[in-house]
């Protein structure tokens, strides 16, 4: 059986189970609706099976639909790939990487994409927050090429690691608060105060949720936000403290009403590193960046900030 698949079609496909509505996917994909819906019945008569399940609306894949989405996405990402491996060959790295970034490390991925665009002018940079487990999902999906995140607290698979640096937390709370001006605190103090902390779908706060276990302690946040952004805010105007990453308060500051105190007892500490998928051939781009990275010493970088 001879099997003829235009690339369009296939984007047509993956497009539409992102935005799960032809019409938004027909825009998406700057054409009509109808245009895309006989597209995708054009594909299900090439290959021989229902891809789509249709009422008045659109409703899901098939089973069939399932698997064609999954190899449409390796065929175009392959596609993305063999472009970036010609433009190399024509005189430099060129295309869009997107990153996707646990939050407690985007402070720090500037000083990744800085000395990599000086290196390969060609290429745009795309850097999204996302919690460590949408990062190993996109990247097997193909929506990302690499991610930054925590390599050794829970399992990654099918994928290339390089370690970055290692994670340590502070508690930063107000000067004039019921820590303020001491030179550590313990996880058990810090149980005591007011906290506002990362949701629980963030590694780094079942990372915290961790050493408080540690210390047969459980809190409970008043205030609970998806971004180190939000904490911030409610630590500098409100009446709450949070643990966050040390690197933050290095890389971005915390004012004059504010304080990171190291926590010890434990001592915890986690390796953040670059991950990429584990496939050949292997994005060009999310390969340059692993080799850019590896001649880069973070750590020393950090501590002289």
């Amino acid at each position: 059986m001879e099997i003829r698949v235009n690339i369009r079609q296939l984007q047509f496909l993956v497009a539409l189970s992102q935005e799960k509505h032809f019409a938004r996917a027909a825009a998406v994909c700057n054409i009509s609706q109808p245009t895309l819906s006989s597209r995708i019945r054009q594909l299900e008569e090439e290959l021989g099976v229902p891809i789509v399940e249709r009422d008045k609306r659109y409703i899901g894949l098939t089973v069939e639909g399932t698997r064609v989405l999954e190899w449409a996405k390796r065929i175009l990402a392959d596609c993305e790939f063999l472009e970036q491996e010609l433009s190399e060959l024509k005189g430099g790295l060129s295309g869009r990487l997107t990153m996707g970034v646990i939050p407690s490390a985007l402070p720090v991925v500037s000083l990744l994409t800085s000395p990599f665009c000086e290196t390969h002018p060609g290429v745009k940079i795309t850097v999204l927050s996302r919690t460590s487990v949408q990062i190993e999902r996109q990247l097997h999906n193909f929506e990302i090429e690499i991610g930054v995140t925590y390599v050794d607290n829970e399992p990654l698979k099918h994928v290339k690691t390089l370690p970055l640096y290692q994670e340590n937390y502070v508690l930063v709370t107000s000067t004039q608060g019921p820590l303020a001006g001491r030179e550590t605190v313990s996880w058990e103090e810090v149980s005591r105060i007011p906290l506002c902390l990362l949701t629980s779908d963030m590694q780094n706060r079942r990372i915290v949720d961790d050493a408080f276990r540690q210390v047969n302690c459980e809190v409970a946040p008043q205030v609970e936000a998806n971004s180190i952004t939000g904490l911030y805010s409610h630590v500098r105007f409100g009446h709450w403290s949070s643990v966050l990453p040390q690197t933050y308060g290095t890389m971005v500051g915390l004012g004059d009403n504010l304080e990171a105190i190291p926590i010890t007892a434990p001592l915890m500490s986690h390796s953040v590193g670059l991950i990429a998928s584990d496939r050949d051939p292997p994005s060009p781009l999310a390969s340059a960046m692993m080799a850019a990275t590896a001649k880069l010493d973070l750590t020393d970088l950090l501590s002289s900030l």
